[in-house]
């Protein structure tokens, strides 16, 4: 099953990103390889397997905030919430955030293929990170209502496919597909 997929390292040439270097860094450092579900439970500080603390990212929320605040996209805000202050990420670049939003719309009405095996990698694994993370829906919102249907009943259909089915056919993305089984699960 594709939640049991293990992780297999191919390269750990440096990415030049820092986050992306260091887990490259724990998959080659772990004596057996680890599920995709292990890995995103590692990866992302959601576990406290002891025997596995070595492995886990630290500040992982924080280090990628920075790192958009370093690139432009995000700012940094103090907001006041009564007895407490928190900092606080909105977008900056609006610019970015819109040519994202666009290239899911677009993938999902006048660039729709209808099969996972020809869509642009990029955009499927977007699409599933963007579902896993409960803001597609706010994607879709600016369009028109028929459009708006389309879309959501696309994506839908999408990510409704079983990903067993899908990850085991010839050039597949068998890590997209563990990844949003392990969201699924």
């Amino acid at each position: 099953s594709t939640l049991s997929f293990q992780v297999l390292l191919k390269s750990d040439a440096p990415t030049g990103d820092v986050l992306l270097d260091e887990t490259l860094r724990h998959i080659r450092a772990t004596e057996s390889a680890e599920t995709v579900q292990t890995w995103i439970e590692l990866l992302t500080g959601e576990t406290w397997n002891p025997f596995k603390l070595q492995y886990q990212l630290r500040n992982v929320r924080e280090r990628i905030a920075k790192a958009l605040v370093e690139k432009g996209i995000l700012t940094t805000e103090k907001q006041n919430f009564l007895l407490f202050d928190m900092t606080t990420h909105p977008v900056s670049n609006t610019t970015e955030k819109q040519r994202l939003v666009k290239k899911l719309q677009e993938s999902m009405l006048e660039r729709w293929v209808n099969d996972p095996l020809r869509m642009d990698r990029r955009t499927l694994a977007l699409l599933v990170l963007a579902h896993s993370s409960d803001v597609l829906e706010n994607v879709f919102a600016s369009l028109a209502d028929d459009k708006y249907d389309v879309a959501m009943n696309r994506t839908k259909d999408l990510l409704d496919m079983d990903p067993e089915v899908e990850a085991a056919k010839a050039r597949s993305t068998e890590m997209i597909w563990a990844v949003l089984a392990a969201f699924n699960k």
